[in-house]
């Protein structure tokens, strides 16, 4: 697997054009490669920018971007955890970086964004398979340190399914399937880092054993709250729902 990112011009809050940015800095592109692009300049490209100065309140547009939301009184880091599209994500995803004077939100429908992505990547470069990731930094409970998460994806199968299958000794697996958006998020978010290096796109090219397919359902890496290995811990608080507008 190969992971090489895109230096690109500056994408400007509150708005600028993702797909000609995505043009002029990819001359080409080799079948079966994902595309990654970062979250940040998904929500750009969709004017998902609100003015820092015009907001009152931070807690209060967090409340009301998130799904469901924990008081940040609990946290000694004065940060509000969030659930957002089922992700569990700090301020749901409102981030102030590289923004120019803006609040960042999470793009409106990660899914349909990555989707248009693929439509326009697929027909401009002429590919027959191809992958497109959504990805975000990302905090792992226990660990210090951040890594890169997808928040939406396009083009593939995002999962590798080994139950059923046997390890090494004939043991039969029961529960293991690889989730391959975030695996190759990681890698790519190490790639394009965090700070000044303005490479909010990376290819990663021979992705390995990748099922590439059209139309893959949205729902694939979603685990509800009861079903999850650590609903234990998820149901030990008490979520708050989003504060409508």
């Amino acid at each position: 697997m190969l992971v090489k990112t895109i230096k690109t011009r500056p994408l400007l809050p509150p708005q600028d054009d993702l797909l000609s940015v995505i043009k002029e800095s990819i001359l080409s592109l080799k079948e079966n490669s994902i595309i990654v692009v970062t979250s940040k300049v998904v929500s750009i490209w969709e004017g998902r920018c609100v003015k820092i100065s015009e907001v009152k309140n931070k807690d209060d547009l967090i409340k009301q971007e998130a799904d469901l939301y924990l008081d940040k009184e609990i946290s000694k880091y004065d940060v509000m955890l969030t659930i957002k599209n089922n992700i569990l994500i700090p301020t749901a995803g409102i981030d102030e970086s590289n923004a120019n004077g803006y609040y960042i939100l999470w793009p409106k429908d990660p899914f349909l964004s990555a989707q248009k992505i693929y439509n326009f990547i697929k027909k401009e470069y002429k590919l027959k398979n191809l992958g497109v990731i959504i990805s975000d930094s990302h905090t792992t409970p226990l660990r210090t340190g951040i890594v890169g998460i997808g928040i939406a994806y396009c083009g593939f199968n995002p999962l590798k399914n080994y139950i059923g299958k046997k390890d090494i000794f004939g043991r039969e697996l029961k529960m293991s399937q690889t989730n391959i958006v975030d695996s190759l998020a990681v890698a790519a978010v190490y790639e394009m880092g965090e700070s000044s290096e303005q490479t909010p796109i990376a290819i990663i090219e021979e992705p390995g054993n990748i099922e590439f397919k059209e139309n893959v359902k949205e729902g694939l890496l979603k685990m509800d709250f009861k079903d999850d290995l650590y609903y234990p811990v998820l149901k030990g608080v008490k979520w708050k729902k989003r504060n409508k507008k």
